[in-house]
């Protein structure tokens, strides 16, 4: 075979984790040519992050990028890149365990008679390598893990209930119903470890077993363990009556749950969130069985919306259905149409299946928080490591559009038409790495040295952003030059054989107009698969978290991942852990505080608007502002005057006074098509194609946004994404971790 050229086209996770794969064979270069086609000076996408050096080098994100300790498939990636990259040890993050670290505090707001509550949950550290887990759970190994965690919750309830009981009338009730609360499961020991098989006979009638649950709830705490545990090996689940003991069992709990549970929920917290996390528990428990979840699979559930579902399978819906774990989830996947708080939607498939492999699956911690900006912790590793093999990057390079043809094969990319958006002062290719502590970083402008001075002076002077889809670089260009921008045209079987499309699916339309008049699944999917505006904001702080007068109820010393807050910018993240890589020439903060979620918008105007963006980062800032001069005080407490807050509190290197201390401070709205947030609203997911699902023999899509066993927007997914792509053309790597989640189990 002759050898293929390969264009990909953008820098984002998945087309990045497409090109690490593909060349992890040792003969990849025999059969491929690789090159990356990136506009603007850096890689990363919608996890794209800069150095600015006007400020301290500080670390200037798109957003909030946390993993979890779930994401199997993204944590072999980033292992795979730092073991073969080999840093030298003299950089001081050269193992991907210095590049990440465990998480365990989630920390969420419940807003209770008119004030907020902090909800601390304090996740156990569950021994091992992320990367050596899986997302393959069997239908009985879910529902046997579930159930080990309402064992959990049960007996946390039942002390708490224990506390709150006075009367020697009640405590004898209690003793009466102790069996039922004592075993619920099996403690979780080790969530991948098999199970011995400890049961010495199946149930033979499951109809009179049934029977004997519902009147003898003692028969139903000897038998559960091994009922689950015998239950766990039939992979074919052949005795469909076996699913009505669990169908009873969870039942039984929640009828105890309202006749007992109910009139302490308003007087004491702890039973009211470990009523939230039972109640939501066998509401997901009923409708996995109620909706026949082991043999039509998690995607039968996308017909609904996640709080529908919950509603419609029992979940108290004013306390549970409403609770803070459900806004949060919502919040962590900016699961809002049009970003309007008022219009919540996640497919319920795609949300159950999410929160299910976050519990069950994660080893660590339950999230990993990188120790420097996105881009210095992924993705200077990944570019170092596919330069070294010898991927070409074509920095500077803005894909205008695609364009198809036909022949006796069928339909093919023949032409990808590409803006040169600046001339580099050599001939040598754009070197865009810098250090900063001695640790490769992107930084958040170009490198100017290396670029033509006469359009650096544009550039600076008309503040151009030459990664905005809104740019008016054009129009200042040819004012200046009286010509447009240059153009490249690649064409099939000269410039490229394959086609690796890695701009986001809202890039389709503007991009792929000839494409999608061909192809009407691929149509489809640019229309049915929606994606949102985010916004973000972070804040350097002169006080530590305890002096903002943020104490965790827990006591624990971890700083808080926080969410399911006030909106806009539900979600704050205490960061301080970047500090030491930033390089502050004298003084420096005491804290970093990020800020993000969903941002309002519902109409995104030609590109011919140069204005948009600007208006809209207008918009995120006042929204900022707002956000500290009112709705900070329940968690920063120490840092308001009465109602007033002390804008001392923002770190400035200007040494301004009063609000405009926050001008020194980041901000920014993503509205541009290739950094929205991909979203996963109802029965959009049947509209995902895979990698090689278009009618083009040589084109490959891969993104958050194809059809992978995650189908929501997240870094897990596009990682998935991109090893589809590479197994589709390479053949490698041959499985990928859960990409089965929304297939029946018993197919």
């Amino acid at each position: 075979m002759s050898k293929q050229k390969v264009a990909i086209l953008g820098g984002g996770v998945s087309a990045m984790t497409a090109a690490v794969y593909m060349t992890e064979q040792e003969d990849w270069q025999e059969r491929y040519d690789i090159t990356v086609y990136q506009q603007g000076w850096r890689l990363g996408g919608k996890g794209a992050s800069g150095r600015n050096a006007e400020y301290g080098e500080r670390i200037e994100e798109h957003g909030l990028h946390v993993w979890f300790g779930a994401y199997v498939n993204s944590f072999r990636a980033i292992e795979t890149v730092y073991n073969k990259l080999e840093r030298s040890s003299d950089i001081p993050i050269h193992t991907w365990q210095q590049a990440l670290k465990p998480h365990s505090l989630v920390v969420l707001q419940e807003y209770i008679d008119q004030q907020w509550q902090t909800w601390s949950v304090d996740f156990p550290e569950i021994p091992g390598n992320p990367a050596n887990g899986t997302l393959d759970l069997h239908f009985w190994q879910i529902l046997k893990l579930l159930a080990a965690w309402l064992h959990k919750w049960v007996d946390d309830l039942e002390c708490e209930v224990e506390k709150t009981h006075k009367s020697t009338q009640l405590k004898t009730k209690k003793e009466r119903d102790k069996a039922l609360l004592a075993h619920l499961g099996q403690e979780v020991k080790s969530f991948f470890d098999s199970v011995e098989d400890k049961a010495k006979t199946l149930f033979d009638d499951a109809e009179n077993h049934v029977q004997e649950v519902v009147s003898t709830p003692k028969l139903l705490i000897t038998q559960l363990s091994n009922f689950l545990t015998v239950r766990e090996a039939d992979h074919r689940l052949e005795n469909k009556k076996d699913h009505l003991v669990v169908w009873y069992m969870v039942r039984k709990i929640r009828r105890w749950l309202q006749s007992e549970v109910n009139d302490l929920i308003d007087d004491n917290p702890i039973i009211r969130r470990l009523y939230i996390c039972i109640d939501l528990g066998v509401a997901m428990t009923i409708g996995m069985l109620r909706d026949k979840v082991y043999s039509r699979g998690f995607g039968y559930l996308d017909r609904y919306d996640f709080k529908q579902w919950l509603k419609r399978n029992g979940a108290n819906e004013s306390l549970s259905v409403e609770s803070a774990p459900v806004r949060g989830f919502y919040d962590l996947v900016f699961g809002y149409e049009d970003g309007d708080f008022k219009k919540p939607n996640v497919e319920a498939g795609v949300a159950a299946l999410a929160m299910l492999r976050i519990m069950l699956c994660y080893r660590g911690g339950v999230m990993w928080k990188m120790q420097a900006g996105m881009g210095d912790i992924i993705f200077s590793p990944i570019y170092e490591l596919l330069k070294h093999r010898g991927v070409k990057f074509a920095f500077f390079h803005q894909v205008e559009s695609l364009h198809c043809a036909q022949n006796d094969d069928g339909h093919y990319v023949d032409s990808i038409k590409l803006i040169q958006q600046v001339k580099l002062k050599e001939t040598q290719c754009y070197e865009p790495l810098e250090l900063v502590k001695d640790l490769p970083c992107w930084p958040s402008f170009p490198l100017w040295q290396q670029i033509d001075p006469q359009q650096v002076a544009l550039l600076k002077e008309h503040e151009i952003n030459l990664e905005s889809y809104w740019s008016n670089w054009e129009v200042v260009y040819q004012q200046a030059f009286g010509q447009r921008l240059p153009r490249k045209t690649l064409n099939k079987g000269t410039d490229f054989d394959l086609v690796i499309f890695g701009i986001s699916v809202a890039g389709l339309e503007p991009l792929c107009q000839q494409l999608l008049a061909k192809d009407n699944s691929l149509k489809l999917q640019a229309e049915k698969v929606k994606t949102v505006a985010t916004q973000a904001l972070q804040l350097w702080l002169t006080k530590t978290d305890s002096e903002l007068g943020f104490h965790d109820p827990s006591g624990s010393n971890e700083p808080p991942i926080l969410s399911a807050f006030s909106q806009p910018f539900d979600t704050w993240a205490a960061m301080s852990n970047l500090l030491e890589f930033e390089d502050w020439p004298n003084t420096q903060p005491k804290n970093i505080a990020y800020f993000c979620s969903a941002f309002t918008c519902a109409d995104y105007p030609p590109p011919s608007d140069h204005e948009f963006p600007e208006r809209m980062k207008a918009q995120v800032k006042e929204n900022a502002l707002q956000k500290l001069r009112l709705q900070m005080q329940p968690l920063w407490p120490e840092v308001y005057h009465g109602n007033d807050f002390d804008w001392n509190v923002l770190f400035d290197v200007d040494n301004n006074e009063g609000e405009v201390r926050f001008n020194t401070q980041y901000w920014r709205v993503n509205v541009d098509p290739s950094e929205r947030y991909v979203l996963s609203v109802v029965d959009s997911s049947q509209f995902r194609l895979p990698t090689d699902g278009s009618v083009f023999n040589n084109l490959y899509i891969t993104g958050d946004w194809i059809k992978t066993g995650v189908n929501a927007g997240c870094v897990e997914a596009a990682v998935m994404a991109g090893m589809q792509t590479s197994r589709a053309i390479t053949g490698y790597p041959q499985s990928i971790s859960g990409e089965s989640g929304f297939e029946p189990f018993n197919r």
